[in-house]
């Protein structure tokens, strides 16, 4: 029997390998966290995911759906050039995905191959940030990991495929990205360092925002000390981020609401 306000989806398990089922239920759990983590926009914004072992393909959320209800199988297939490749029957809801998702997230799979999942985000905190001229400040420890981010001016409403290259160009080889005048990006090689990078960026932008509120002046760190902080959070410095986190953060969904793995 169907819950109230449940969607009756048909379970995608026995449609996919076992790969790909695994991050199906991976990205699922990112949608319900970043809801958790209070850096959702209702149905807007969008995360998606490599296809194991598919050159082409990458799962992202139906167009309509709360992140706090997204499951495994509600995601949507589809390959670099935005042709559905697969999706559950949705009933008269006929379900599609959001052109500005697919244009912000097929140049990126398609440019960075080691990216397995890629976050966009339109939270207050990132998005009152990405308006200030000054950009992110290097004001707290957990912003310093951010000393070398990457932005991206505004162009509109992305929706033109033109805009894939500047946007290519902005990110480089980096793992995080600010969209000026509209929120935040990051990506990482597993679903578990890009939700990792994205909380980070969250509790930067965040804090940043609460010590500009005291209008007061703002404690500066010589710049060898950033410069040396930076460098201890890099890749060759540290262990890959998300390694030791995602299992509890799973664990913790699990506990809360395991419906993410249908």
């Amino acid at each position: 029997m169907t819950k109230p306000g449940v969607l009756n989806i048909p379970s995608m398990r026995g449609q996919c390998s076992d790969t790909e089922w695994q991050a199906r239920v991976d990205l699922a759990a990112c949608y319900r966290l970043v809801e958790l983590y209070g850096m959702a926009d209702m149905m807007a914004n969008h995360i998606s995911v490599r296809v194991p072992d598919e050159e082409d393909a990458f799962l992202i959320n139906p167009y309509g759906m709360m992140y706090e209800e997204i499951t495994a199988s509600c995601l949507i297939k589809v390959d670099h050039a935005g042709n559905i490749l697969s999706k559950p029957d949705f009933g008269s809801l006929n379900y599609g995905i959001n052109k500005a998702g697919y244009v912000i997230h097929s140049a990126v799979h398609h440019a960075r191959p080691e990216v397995a999942c890629v976050i966009h985000t339109h939270s207050w905190a990132s998005m009152a940030v990405s308006s200030l001229a000054c950009g992110l400040l290097p004001v707290t420890q957990t912003a310093m990991r951010f000393l070398k981010i990457g932005y991206h001016d505004y162009q509109g409403v992305v929706l033109d495929t033109a805009e894939q290259a500047s946007l290519l160009e902005d990110l480089g080889k980096g793992e995080a990205l600010i969209l000026r005048n509209h929120g935040a990006l990051t990506v990482g090689n597993t679903v578990g360092e890009a939700f990792n990078w994205m909380h980070r960026l969250e509790l930067a932008c965040r804090s940043q925002v609460a010590a500009m509120s005291c209008n007061t002046p703002l404690q500066q760190v010589p710049a060898d000390v950033l410069e040396a902080t930076w460098n201890n959070y890099q890749p060759g410095t540290r262990r890959p981020y998300g390694v030791m986190e995602w299992p509890a953060l799973l664990r913790k969904l699990d506990r809360l609401d395991p419906s993410f793995r249908d």
